[in-house]
């Protein structure tokens, strides 16, 4: 069954190569596009300050991580948790370039990204020229983001997982309709039958006419006013009833 992590990360500022550092990582795991209820969440020691541009993005102090666990320390339950799944990722760039650059500090191989699904880069090619932003989303699609007054790893994760959903096509994408072959018979052959459906047929009884004599007279009317030419006139006269 396809595994996938909607992923997230909270970080003491924007660029791993100047020094900056992960401070949270959260994790959602999906298995055919439905949330398991299985998440991965820890704070992180930066080893480093917090400058208050960062703190009022996630509102984590230096104070409060002192005694969070390192990267190095929780590496291998991290790497546990994620395995071949996909990791989906809003601006995957971002949180890549940092959970590679803690895995070469610790002389551990970066993860490819042949194992990332970049939502931001498919919310801008279903929505060309529309906002892409995760609140931005979530206002288009109807999905509660109000706990969000701060940036959280966990959280966002949660929220993304709803917008990933609906960017791939609603909730119905995670729904196991497929029908499983019987024994001795091939899934080409089984595929094939579950997709033919039956011929449409008419009514039995039509559907009563909707459309008072008054709106009819009005329609007419109308009709009448564009001339005898008009393409409007055949359907309104009586052969094309």
């Amino acid at each position: 069954m396809p595994r996938e992590i909607a992923f997230d990360t909270e970080t003491t500022g924007l660029d791993p190569r100047n020094g900056d550092r992960l401070v949270e990582i959260g994790g959602v795991e999906l298995v055919n596009h439905v949330p398991t209820g299985r998440t991965y969440h820890v704070y992180l020691n930066p080893e480093r300050d917090v400058p208050i541009e960062a703190y009022n993005v996630h509102g984590l102090s230096a104070d409060f991580l002192a005694d969070k666990p390192k990267f190095a320390e929780v590496a291998q339950e991290f790497l546990d948790f994620v395995g071949d799944a996909v990791l989906v990722i809003h601006n995957a760039s971002f949180d890549m370039g940092f959970i590679n650059m803690e895995l070469g500090r610790i002389g551990r191989e970066p993860i490819s990204p042949a194992q990332v699904l970049d939502t931001l880069a498919i919310a801008r090619r279903k929505h060309p020229g529309s906002p892409a932003s995760l609140d931005a989303l979530c206002n288009r699609y109807g999905i509660d983001n109000s706990r969000r007054t701060k940036h959280g790893a966990l959280l966002d994760s949660e929220i993304l997982a709803e917008v990933y959903i609906e960017l791939i096509g609603g909730k119905q994408a995670g729904l196991a309709l497929s029908v499983e072959p019987e024994e001795g018979q091939s899934r080409q052959a089984n595929d094939h039958e579950t997709m033919q459906r039956e011929p449409a047929r008419p009514r039995p009884v039509p559907l009563p006419q909707r459309l008072t004599e008054t709106e009819r007279a009005a329609h007419g009317e109308f009709i009448a006013g564009m001339g005898e030419n008009a393409v409007w006139a055949r359907f309104a006269s009586p052969a094309g009833d």
